[in-house]
């Protein structure tokens, strides 16, 4: 069973599942301007896989980067997607753009190996 994704509509309601997650956190930051549109949906698939895949190792959180301004500006990212891992309430690893599930299981086995 895929694990579910969260979808916070506001920066306070990222902040509570920040807060209430076990471990790490992928936010994965979407926009809805058409050259985004079409990498962000592609974000979607590959990050529901490694939502099943990492299981309780972490929590996915995908993030609109309109409905949750001062999350956007708080972790520093200026465009979709963008994928920031999240520890104790703070940024340890970015990447903008797209990436294929290789690339996004690579970033995660890294920087996840470095939070021990």
């Amino acid at each position: 069973m895929a694990r579910r994704i969260h979808q916070p509509l506001e920066d306070q309601e990222f902040d509570f599942i920040l807060s209430m997650a076990p471990g790490p956190v992928l936010a994965y930051f979407t926009g809805t301007w058409p050259k985004a549109v079409e990498a962000c949906r592609a974000m979607d698939a590959v990050v529901g896989e490694l939502a099943e895949e990492y299981g309780a190792r972490l929590t996915a959180v995908r993030t609109d980067m309109t409905r949750c301004p001062g999350t956007t500006r708080r972790f520093g990212v200026t465009g979709a997607p963008t994928a920031v891992l999240v520890s104790a309430g703070e940024a340890v690893a970015s990447q903008a753009g797209p990436m294929t599930g290789e690339e996004f299981r690579a970033f995660l086995d890294t920087h996840l190996g470095e939070l021990g």
